[in-house]
């Protein structure tokens, strides 16, 4: 800015805290099958001949909707005695059909398409069909723009953003997992979900390998599972709440609760393979993840399609109550002790008492599995996860440290590569005090601050870029041990005969 200026200057100075949004937590990330989906749909056109025999129809190569972008056109040269030509343009084809010695069109239906077909260029973006015996002289059109295209709903190894779920049952089709996964979800509620649609191998371990995926050699893609972590740069939201109904093996649990490390989520499975109560808490004991929960046994619900009652994945129901708690309540509310929608029973039976420890539920949630009850309504009973760690043994507990993690690192985006001022820490201090104390009026944690360390804070430290802001909280507990202290006393017989006077 020169110094010399004859006039009024105006200079912002965008100092001060900046308000911190509670990032998303209601997005489901579920794997699934269907073979039966419904498919994409291959763009075309038709340029009819001269003759009935020479119309020719274009089907884009590749389905979806970037086949409408292709143009076809069939083009007279001008002149006499001149050879069939295929030349294309980005998608563009231009087909500059054959004449004789007179200049009159020579080329077939047949002899365009066996040109087109014989042009690598072309025949990437097209195939082509004749009428009758494609003995008909083609004719010119120009421009003629393939549409009708539309995008395959659920490719495979792709992540789909679902924001209608109703639409997305009505394309799932019949057979494999994901049509019952989202009618399951959506009786709870209309979730935004993002899908992973997954191939059925030749059997159970192939189909296993799908779900768990990897990266596709030929093109570098990530498939099955690891999809997801593509989620957020393709769509702007990250799913939080992970289950692969009906898949979760116990190596497809272990991959996914790496998944949800990765993108602090959270992952619903079954304890898969279990027929006893017994076999369960055994099988819990393959996990140590504070992000997984383990259930046993499933729901019943009737089934429309069959119309007859079947059983229902239990981490189905899973994930969309748990986004629909996240909606009405909070994210600080576990999974427990809210009815659930839409089922009729559960599949085996789990003897409980909300006053006696020693019943199949209590033997369950004493080993941190998550079991199912009936008590006005059907309910998921226990809020623990698979934590080796004590802090972090309640679902709530990890949730809160996944949100509030991403809650603030994700809310200072502005402050990187500003100048590093004390009005600067200052500015984010404030800032993450004002979020904890909203939090905690908001009954999302008992309290929290943020301040900053001076002897962490180095003139070293601060001279290499870095800053450290330190801060605690405390998540709110669930109450699963309501005691009550009963006595007898006679206090309240001392004043009998006053009383009775009065």
């Amino acid at each position: 800015m020169p110094d010399y200026h004859h006039g009024a200057r105006v200079t912002e100075i965008n100092e001060g805290t900046r308000p911190i949004r509670t990032i998303s937590t209601a997005v489901i990330g579920l794997a699934a099958t269907a073979p039966n989906a419904s498919p994409g749909v291959a763009a075309r056109a038709v340029i009819n001949g001269l003759a009935t025999a020479g119309n020719l129809t274009y089907t884009a190569a590749q389905v979806g909707i970037t086949g409408n972008n292709i143009r076809v056109t069939h083009l007279h040269p001008g002149e006499p005695s001149t050879a069939i030509n295929i030349s294309v343009l980005e998608k563009h084809i231009t087909v500059t059909l054959a004449t004789d010695a007179d200049g009159e069109l020579l080329s077939t239906a047949d002899e365009v398409a066996s040109a087109i077909d014989a042009d690598n260029a072309a025949s990437a973006l097209v195939n082509v069909t004749v009428a009758g015996d494609g003995q008909g002289i083609a004719s010119t059109a120009q421009g003629v723009r393939l549409a009708g295209g539309v995008d395959e709903p659920f490719p495979l190894n792709e992540p789909v953003l679902i924001t209608n779920i109703y639409t997305a049952i009505g394309q799932a089709g019949a057979g494999g997992t994901l049509r019952n996964a989202l009618r399951a979800i959506v009786e709870e509620t209309k979730a935004v979900v993002v899908l992973v649609r997954v191939a059925e191998g030749s059997d159970a371990e192939a189909t296993t390998a799908n779900v768990i995926g990897g990266v596709d050699q030929a093109t570098g893609k990530k498939t099955g599972i690891q999809a997801f972590t593509a989620a957020e740069t393709k769509f702007g939201v990250k799913p939080r709440i992970f289950g692969a109904p009906d898949l979760d093996t116990q190596a497809v649990t272990a991959a996914l609760a790496g998944i949800a490390q990765q993108l602090r989520g959270f992952v619903y499975a079954f304890a898969h393979g279990c027929e006893t109560k017994e076999q369960a808490r055994m099988y819990r004991e393959n996990f140590g993840q504070r992000e997984v929960m383990i259930i046993w046994p499933n729901w019943q619900a009737f089934d429309v399609d069959a119309e007859e009652t079947r059983p229902l994945p239990a981490v189905a129901k899973a994930l969309g109550h748990r986004a629909r708690l996240d909606n009405e309540v909070g994210w600080h509310k576990t999974l427990s002790n809210v009815p659930v929608n839409g089922v009729t029973g559960i599949t085996k039976d789990v003897s409980w008492d909300l006053q006696d420890p020693n019943t199949d539920a209590g033997y369950l949630n004493e080993a941190d599995v998550t079991t199912l009850i009936r008590k006005e309504g059907f309910r998921f009973w226990g809020s623990r996860t698979c934590s080796a760690d004590p802090l972090f043994a309640f679902e709530s507990y990890t949730r809160t440290a996944q949100v509030l993690a991403d809650t603030i690192a994700e809310a200072h985006l502005w402050a990187i590569d500003k100048p590093m001022h004390p009005s600067l820490a200052r500015d984010i201090i404030e800032g993450v005090n004002a979020k904890f104390r909203e939090l905690k009026r908001g009954g999302y944690i008992l309290g929290g601050s943020a301040w900053f360390d001076a002897e962490i804070n180095t003139p070293e430290v601060l001279k290499s870029g870095k800053l450290y802001i330190d801060y605690d909280y405390t998540p709110v507990p669930p109450l699963e041990n309501l005691m009550f202290q009963q006595r007898i006393t006679d206090q309240y017989l001392v004043d009998f005969a006053d009383r009775v006077a009065a």
